[in-house]
């Protein structure tokens, strides 16, 4: 079992605030409460290619030229070379060994970067299951931690296949038979990064609401429960109940998720999905309200050891 500890390190804008500071001003972001500002923002290319980015981009700056002056040498527009330094595009093998000609990179970074650039350019595994590099997939399958909050259902990396199987039976989306059983199957594909080296840590809190609700009928929740249990007590999972005997908390807005990397460049991002579209928020103000959010529902919850007992529990009142 994780040990349960929240977000670390503090935000780039300045120090954290401690719970207790931030009192009953503690909210979530207004695209979390269903409006329809907000810092939604489309993540561009995936943690290879961002990684690649920014180093062409730093290798050109540190060769003194501009867009401008590199991008008639290499017989490219600004704009394209633009493009890729943002990820926007992506860039082959010849194009980057051009690059690096031009900004006289040579040694083990040079060899290093030419590397980059071919596992930027292979297929990801989900790509087997019709899956694009779009979306929240890609950035969980890039993440190195997830910090996931569950008000109404069972975090997806811990439902069994018949829980995950009824609810997208009853999905709002209308799935076909087909498309069922692919949703499943990626779904069963991501929970293998808790099992497989160097393993996803999850650390989450699920409202005892999703723990009551019995999706499937009894004998499903039950083996669901269970199911729980056993992850729970993996080393790359820490699970917290927030019990109904806490009443009004910060929470009950909505679920959340943030998701954290091990490059000290990328910013943590936030995920929200709601009926009529999904969120991903990676403005800092809007990252740190999860966050800050977060902290506060896992100091009100139940530790992870009062949290299995009282999933124990809900294993034998079945």
């Amino acid at each position: 079992m994780a040990s349960g500890s929240s977000f670390d390190q503090p935000v780039r804008a300045g120090p954290r605030m401690h719970l207790e500071q931030m009192g009953s001003q503690l909210s979530l972001p207004k695209v979390m409460m269903g409006a329809d500002e907000g810092g939604g923002v489309g993540i561009k290319g995936t943690l290879p290619q961002r990684q690649l980015a920014r180093a062409l981009r730093r290798l050109r700056e540190g060769a003194g030229l501009s867009l401008e002056e590199a991008a008639p040498q290499l017989d490219w527009s600004a704009s394209k070379l633009s493009r890729i330094e943002t990820a926007e595009q992506g860039v082959d093998v010849h194009g980057v060994r051009s690059m690096l000609d031009l900004y006289n990179v040579g040694g083990p970074e040079w060899g290093e970067l030419i590397e980059l650039t071919r596992e930027v350019r292979k297929k990801n595994e989900w790509h087997a299951y019709g899956i694009s590099d779009q979306g929240y997939l890609r950035l969980e399958m890039d993440a190195t931690v997830v910090h996931e909050y569950q008000l109404a259902y069972v975090p997806g990396l811990l439902q069994t296949e018949d829980y995950m199987r009824v609810l997208f039976q009853t999905s709002r989306r209308r799935l076909t038979d087909a498309e069922v059983d692919q949703d499943v199957e990626v779904r069963l594909f991501r929970q293998r990064r808790l099992t497989t080296e160097p393993a996803l840590e999850l650390v989450t809190i699920v409202d005892e609401s999703a723990l009551r609700r019995a999706v499937g009928g009894v004998e499903v929740m039950r083996a669901q429960l269970q199911h729980i249990l056993a992850r729970a007590a993996l080393p790359s999972v820490c699970l917290q109940v927030l019990p109904f005997a806490l009443g009004a908390h910060a929470g009950l807005n909505g679920s959340f998720i943030v998701l954290g990397f091990d490059d000290p460049d990328e910013p943590e991002i936030a995920y929200v999905e709601h009926t009529a579209k999904t969120l991903h928020l990676e403005k800092e103000s809007d990252v740190q309200a999860c966050k800050l959010a977060f902290d506060q529902l896992q100091s009100q919850a139940l530790s992870p050891h009062d949290s299995a007992t009282f999933l124990e529990r809900l294993v034998a009142d079945l």
